[in-house]
């Protein structure tokens, strides 16, 4: 049985029966079968309006999902019924990618080996999917699997989080629903993590998505059978740039936004913010100011800005890594326990190069604070470690902004935007560690397919 819990306050929510091998194989050998028998493939039209349905389905819960994400997650009320507006557009989303979905034509007759022949490419669905989501969006991260899966035409056999099963669940439910039919759509909670590698390394899937940390996420890669894609979004330590010429007053609200949102558990959350030396003091004052009015508690309240992080282990660590770079000399600002697993907001003012929260993830409600002199500096150390996915510079100097832009080592590159922006139909990857391959609804859509070429001799 798996027992999900409140975040906030680990008060029972529900237990659940998990799948063992058995379950496991018939999963995988219904979700084939429906891929094999192409009379009952869904033709596009029907997966739209199943789609369309479903964003609608999704839509008279809005309420109900907003508060299972504040409890099984942790997310404050507020930012859950974000992630449940974005959820439906994702739907909605996923069902346009099919009004633009095509080949192309190749050219022929260029030679004259080629002559008499007309060649086009078409697109087909690849085959069974297996998706592994993460915590921290329980129901966005699982229509970015799903949907794109629907869409396309792909079984998908679709694992959530251990933490936060419960979004998940439901959403299930409402594809079938919304009219697709059984075994097109299935939910997966393994018994053991052993059972979830042998899901994710088996012959029969065609293609791996998944979202978690780097150490399971290319383990897994290295184990996929043979000929097996996969996209793997990973994490970061996204870097912020504050140039000399930026406007303090502009920029301390969406720092604030984006190092704290869901209590920095987000792969591109703010961590590392590197300010011009000038500035620096004035910028510390100011963003300590609204770091301290962060309102945290129960993510249940509407008023919540900041809620618990997902397990006491996990506040547990984040709070040893503040106390290791505070030890080494740096300056700390807020911070402390204020539950098993609720943390106050802290700063961290130069940390040491060399401690894990320079070096690692934090993914707690921390954020690093560097001074600088040249800004070429600020870039040099913003792309020192070996992850690279989302980052940011704040300036009014337009050569400032196209030069950290190029030389940035991003997937992405805000300009006067925190680092955690994030639309759901644009392209977010992570690069070198930080992830393999593109998501975003049309892009995993795109993952999601293999081009055939058909050529016609006259």
């Amino acid at each position: 049985m798996l027992e999900v819990v409140q975040a906030f306050d680990r008060k029972h929510i529900a237990d659940l029966s998990t799948d063992d091998a058995a379950a496991l194989e018939s999963k995988l050998e219904t979700a084939r079968a429906r891929f094999l028998n192409r009379n009952d493939w869904l033709a596009p039209h029907e997966r739209m309006a199943v789609l369309r349905r479903l964003a609608d389905l999704v839509a008279l819960q809005r309420e109900v999902f907003a508060k299972r994400i504040a409890c099984e997650g942790g997310k404050p009320y507020t930012d859950a019924l974000v992630e449940t507006d974005r959820a439906i557009d994702g739907i909605r989303n996923a069902a346009d990618v099919l009004r633009t979905r095509g080949g192309v034509e190749i050219p022929m007759g260029l030679t004259q080996a080629s002559d008499n022949r007309r060649a086009w490419t078409i697109q087909e669905p690849i085959g069974v999917v297996a998706a592994i989501s993460a915590f921290n969006h329980p129901l966005n991260l699982i229509v970015h699997q799903v949907a794109p899966a629907i869409a396309t035409g792909c079984p998908v056999i679709i694992k959530p989080a251990a933490a936060t099963p419960l979004c998940c669940l439901e959403l299930v439910k409402l594809v079938h629903q919304a009219g697709m039919p059984e075994g097109w759509v299935q939910a997966f909670l393994p018994e053991s993590r052993i059972l979830s590698s042998a899901f994710a390394s088996d012959a029969r899937i065609a293609f791996l998505s998944f979202i978690g940390s780097a150490e399971v996420g290319w383990r897994l890669r290295a184990n996929l059978a043979p000929g097996t894609r996969c996209a793997l979004e990973h994490g970061g330590v996204a870097p912020v740039i504050v140039d000399r010429s930026a406007k303090l007053d502009e920029i301390i609200e969406p720092l604030a936004k984006g190092g704290y949102y869901h209590a920095g558990q987000v792969c591109v959350s703010v961590q590392r913010i590197y300010v011009h030396a000038e500035l620096k003091e004035a910028f510390i004052e100011r963003f300590a100011a609204r770091v301290d009015q962060l309102r945290v508690g129960d993510p249940t309240r509407a008023e919540t800005e900041v809620g618990p992080l997902i397990t006491p282990d996990e506040a547990t660590r984040v709070e040893t890594w503040i106390d290791e770079a505070s030890t080494a000399g740096a300056r700390r600002i807020g911070g402390g326990r204020l539950s098993d697993t609720t943390l106050r907001p802290a700063i961290l003012v130069d940390p040491p190069r060399d401690t894990k929260v320079s070096t690692h993830e934090i993914f707690g409600p921390v954020t690093c604070v560097y001074g600088y002199d040249e800004v070429e500096d600020a870039i040099a150390a913003a792309n020192s470690l070996p992850v690279a996915f989302q980052a940011s510079i704040f300036t009014r100097d337009l050569d400032v902004a196209f030069n950290a832009a190029e030389k940035l080592d991003a997937s992405a590159v805000m300009v006067n935007d925190h680092s955690a922006f994030r639309t759901d139909w644009m392209p977010f990857a992570g690069r070198r560690e930080s992830g393999y391959g593109v998501g975003g609804i049309p892009f995993t859509a795109r993952e999601m397919t293999a081009e055939k070429m058909i050529v016609f001799k006259r």
